[in-house]
């Protein structure tokens, strides 16, 4: 195993109705599930805007419009054991199609060989703690 990196990624947020639209994941060693805005790595050579548009096509198919950058973000954190630390560029943005905006819709959501799901889930549970969106201090861009 190599040095440990940094990895750069870019991130929406996509906010609808209270909601936000975001992926489900689950920590097995801390036995917890969590959820994180999609969005996914930054290329050598790309923009982390076409990083964005480039990942929600990926994994849900999806245009983006209404692009609009709202900071850099350090997330270091620990999940299923294993330490890691990204570099997040979050935008606020939209769908192009308004077929994901069904608040009771599940999506399926292709990364690599692994599928999950992503989600609308209510900001009042996130704000509440009954939800767990990470990293913790993205909530501060929530409106």
């Amino acid at each position: 195993m190599g040095k440990p990196r940094i990895r750069p990624i870019a991130l929406g947020l996509i906010q609808h109705q209270g909601h936000v639209f975001v992926s489900k994941g689950y920590d097995s060693i801390k036995d917890k599930p969590f959820y994180r805005f999609l969005g996914g790595g930054i290329d050598f050579g790309e923009t982390s805007v076409n990083a964005l548009k480039r990942e929600f096509q990926e994994e849900i198919q999806a245009d983006l419009i209404n692009i609009r950058y709202l900071t850099c973000l350090d997330n270091i954190f620990v999940c299923n054991g294993k330490p890691g630390h990204e570099l997040i560029q979050l935008f606020r943005c939209d769908f192009a199609d308004s077929i994901f905006y069904r608040l009771d819709q599940t999506y399926k959501l292709i990364e690599g060989q692994k599928t999950h799901d992503a989600v609308w889930i209510p900001i009042n549970q996130v704000r509440s703690g009954i939800l767990n969106l990470v990293p913790n201090n993205c909530h501060a861009y929530i409106d």
